[in-house]
């Protein structure tokens, strides 16, 4: 892993999700990079584990119980990040869930669609609305959310996260424009097939046909989905706004 040091230095960056999967791998980029990292997650035992696992290492990041799709959790949570620190610099929102795949739209209960909305799409318009809302007087932040190509092209047999997915695409470039001249950027990455514990729990056969779609012919890594989120996040990319980067080996064709 090719790191800078100093990037975020003495930053504080909110990572959602941030107890597993991209979310954990962001996380141990950013401490290794300087940033003061708070994970929100919704599994305490999880947390707890990656809080350990990052002390083995000597390094020291933070955990709270956020439920990304319940307001006040989102809304107490980024409250606690600015009481305990005086700031927010940036938050990586890749909490999310797939819900029913391989599975076709008449055998998707409306419960089911309702939860994978709850978490992928609501949980990311109360993530970034709360982020703002503490990143508006110091005139600077950085919001990276997680889309999907399936949110570009849709994925058979997942349709209520190829729908969410998209909306938070739309979500993306909205802000993007709204906040434009505020020194507020909010972007997204939209990541074919990363192996993560959550992919590992699909139908076989839907990883069969997503990374069949995939020219390069393999799954994305963790530290590709970190090396991009850090990037976005960064001074570096400062001129972007309202951008969907693909991480997709070559899927993406728009």
């Amino acid at each position: 892993m090719n790191v800078f040091p100093d990037r975020f230095r003495d930053r504080v960056v909110v990572v959602t999700g941030g107890a597993d999967g991209i979310g954990a791998a962001v996380s141990k980029r950013l401490v290794a990079e300087g940033a003061r990292v708070v994970l929100f997650d919704c599994d305490p035992e999880m947390s707890a584990k990656a809080v350990a696992g990052f002390a083995e290492h000597g390094a020291t990041v933070e955990a709270v119980h956020v439920d990304v799709g319940d307001e006040s959790h989102v809304e107490e949570g980024f409250a606690q990040v600015q009481a305990t620190h005086g700031r927010l610099d940036a938050v990586v929102h890749a909490a999310g869930i797939v819900g029913p795949n391989a599975t076709k739209v008449l055998d998707v209960s409306v419960e089911a669609f309702d939860h994978v909305y709850r978490v992928n799409l609501r949980g990311s318009f109360l993530v970034a609305r709360a982020a703002i809302r503490h990143m508006i007087a110091p005139k600077d932040g950085r919001i990276l959310l997680f889309a999907s190509i399936a949110g570009k092209e849709g994925n058979v047999g997942m349709t209520p996260y190829s729908t969410t997915k998209a909306g938070v695409i739309g979500l993306t470039k909205a802000l993007g424009k709204e906040y434009a001249e505020t020194g507020i950027t909010i972007n997204a990455i939209a990541p074919a097939v990363i192996r993560t514990a959550m992919v590992e729990g699909l139908d076989e056969w839907q990883v069969t046909y997503m990374t069949d779609k995939i020219p390069m012919k393999r799954c994305g890594t963790l530290e590709e989905a970190a090396a991009l989120s850090c990037w976005a996040i960064s001074d570096e990319a400062s001129f972007c706004t309202g951008a969907v980067f693909d991480l997709s080996g070559g899927r993406a064709t728009y």
